[in-house]
């Protein structure tokens, strides 16, 4: 039998908990490594890389492509210290947890919990924002690594020379790398709405979970976005 705080996790609290790790690792899989992987916004996106890389090495002053790696760091630099920031605000609801208890306890949705099983609910939405904050740092620590590729890019034309194309596809692959651990950041922040939603219940948190499963593929295969992005005829 379990002890401590998983003895109070009902089937429905397991059921959800399981669902949203499934829905969370499941998708990652899916969208990143599935067969319609490269169909999707992801996908799109590591084209077009290339291709900057490519012209990138054609021209002779690079003002235009620093300041587009800085505008992606910046980004990435704000969700990294907006993560750290929530990461701390939870830090400081773990040390307050019985006033949280007494005050959730009137809530008239709320059903009665206890104070390890709170603790639970918000490790699983600390360890979320965990992650994301490693993905964050990764891709901000990653676009870093391609502003040196850029500095000591040569400058050319791939078509004639197979040097140039090696050294634009190192430079789309850092890019893309950077690129996909700043989505999977960004999919972190999603679940955690998902996670936070446990507090309330485990029948909203499974709801929420497939909502936001939903709401995702819709965005990286369905949106008019990505159909923007697609090339005529459908190419990558």
């Amino acid at each position: 039998m379990p002890q401590g705080p998983l003895a109070h996790l009902t089937l429905l609290d397991w059921s959800a908990l399981s669902w949203f790790l499934f829905c969370w690792i499941g998708y990652v899989f899916f969208a990143e490594r599935g067969p319609h992987a490269r169909e999707n916004l992801v996908g799109q996106g590591h084209a077009y890389r290339l291709q900057w890389a490519r012209r990138l090495l054609e021209r002779e002053v690079r003002i235009t492509d620093a300041s587009l790696i800085g505008n992606l760091m910046n980004s990435v630099s704000f969700y990294a210290n907006t993560t750290i920031y929530i990461i701390a605000g939870l830090f400081a609801v773990l040390g307050t947890l019985d006033k949280v208890v007494s005050v959730t306890a009137d809530f008239p949705f709320a059903r009665e919990v206890t104070r390890d099983l709170l603790e639970l609910k918000l490790l699983l939405l600390f360890g979320v924002f965990v992650v994301a904050y490693f993905k964050f740092t990764w891709s901000l620590r990653q676009f870093n690594l391609l502003s040196i590729l850029v500095g000591a890019a040569p400058t050319g034309s791939c078509d004639t020379d197979p040097e140039l194309e090696a050294s634009a596809r190192r430079m789309a692959a850092v890019n893309s790398y950077a690129g996909d651990d700043f989505n999977r950041g960004i999919r972190a922040y999603y679940f955690g709405l998902a996670a936070l939603t446990w507090l309330v219940g485990p029948g909203l948190f499974l709801v929420v979970t497939s909502i936001i499963v939903v709401v995702l593929y819709r965005r990286d295969y369905h949106s008019e976005t990505l159909l923007a992005m697609r090339p005529p005829g459908g190419g990558a």
